[in-house]
């Protein structure tokens, strides 16, 4: 499989799985951020997800500094800091201090979702529901860049002003594909939760890309779920821990991530098992290496992107270490 020019990277969604701690969580991520930093992965970037028992990276900003502390040389970010939920400077100040500690290794992906229900959402953003994340993202910017002028006069961030901290947006649909081609900043689209949009996204965005300092082309960056193991039988077993995670979610229920049932049909109807399936497994890679390796083949051809941002949330975290080592092993 040749896929030089593609990198590699892990989102991880800090799943806390049935019976263990976000403690045990935290440990099997710092794990996992070591083995993919010998495997040749480029970036390890971190979700941000309220009031969920099975996601524990609430305080995103803490953890990445967690997993950059006990790494060295891999990429460390956010995939994405949801925007709305902050006050732009306290997020320069952060991102500020994890760059003076982490020189060179840190990444800034920005979202305008919520991360959490509409409830939560008031009492993060203390009432105000307004939609000005084109305006967030410029005072954060001007805040690491004075020159940009958009910061509140006389506001500095200290630390972050000046300093290079790569700026990503993020996206699920147009919006984040316009904003990003319009500041000409990178991309990465969620295409693991929707991919219907993958394709009219990325061409948007490649049609409407603006030359800036930071990039003179359009950079892309792909969330996918994969999952590796040695026969496709097992690959799409273990598969079934996202499965039912997404079950939940649709329900409105948050429980830790459960082990893969002895069979999945009697636990969704119909409708339920093809939403999920339709969500799930357009630009997914499920099952053995070899059948992995024709997927990526035809994910890489179907929409040239830069590089692949893989989710793998399994509930065994042997079986995790071991897909994404398959999944190395394809690339590099």
């Amino acid at each position: 499989m040749t896929t030089c020019k593609t990198s590699l990277s892990i989102m991880d969604a800090t799943g806390v799985i049935n019976g263990e701690t976000p403690t045990d969580t935290f440990h099997n991520s710092v794990d996992l951020a070591q083995h993919a930093e010998k495997w040749g992965y480029r970036r390890f970037w971190l979700t941000e997800h309220h009031n969920m028992p099975h996601i524990a990276s609430a305080a995103t900003s803490i953890v990445i500094g967690h997993i950059a502390a006990n790494t060295n040389t891999i990429r460390v970010g956010s995939g994405g800091i949801m925007l709305p939920n902050h006050a732009p400077l306290a997020i320069a100040e952060q991102f500020g201090t994890l760059e003076s500690l982490f020189p060179g290794r840190i990444d800034l992906g920005l979202g305008r979702a919520p991360g959490a229900e509409q409830s939560v959402s008031r009492v993060l953003r203390r009432g105000s529901l307004s939609d000005d994340f084109p305006e967030q993202v410029n005072e954060l910017r001007s805040y690491l860049n004075p020159t940009l002028g958009g910061a509140m006069p006389g506001v500095r961030a200290i630390p972050g002003e000046g300093l290079d901290i790569p700026i990503i947006i993020l996206g699920s649909s147009d919006y984040g594909a316009k904003l990003a081609a319009q500041l000409g900043l990178p991309f990465s689209f969620g295409g693991h939760f929707s991919p219907e949009y993958v394709l009219p996204a990325l061409e948007l965005y490649r049609r409407n890309f603006r030359p800036s300092l930071v990039l003179d082309r359009p950079y892309v960056i792909l969330a996918i779920n994969a999952v590796v193991a040695p026969t496709d039988k097992e690959a799409e077993w273990l598969f079934t821990t996202a499965e039912q995670e997404f079950l939940n979610v649709i329900r409105g229920n948050h429980d830790a991530l459960l082990q893969p049932p002895t069979d999945i049909d009697a636990l969704w109807n119909q409708q339920e098992k093809a939403v999920i399936r339709g969500r799930m497994l357009p630009y997914a890679a499920i099952g053995s290496p070899d059948t992995v390796k024709g997927r990526l083949k035809w994910i890489l051809e179907q929409t040239q992107v830069d590089e692949l941002m893989i989710s793998g949330m399994l509930y065994n975290h042997e079986a995790r270490l071991r897909s994404y080592k398959l999944l190395a092993d394809l690339f590099y």
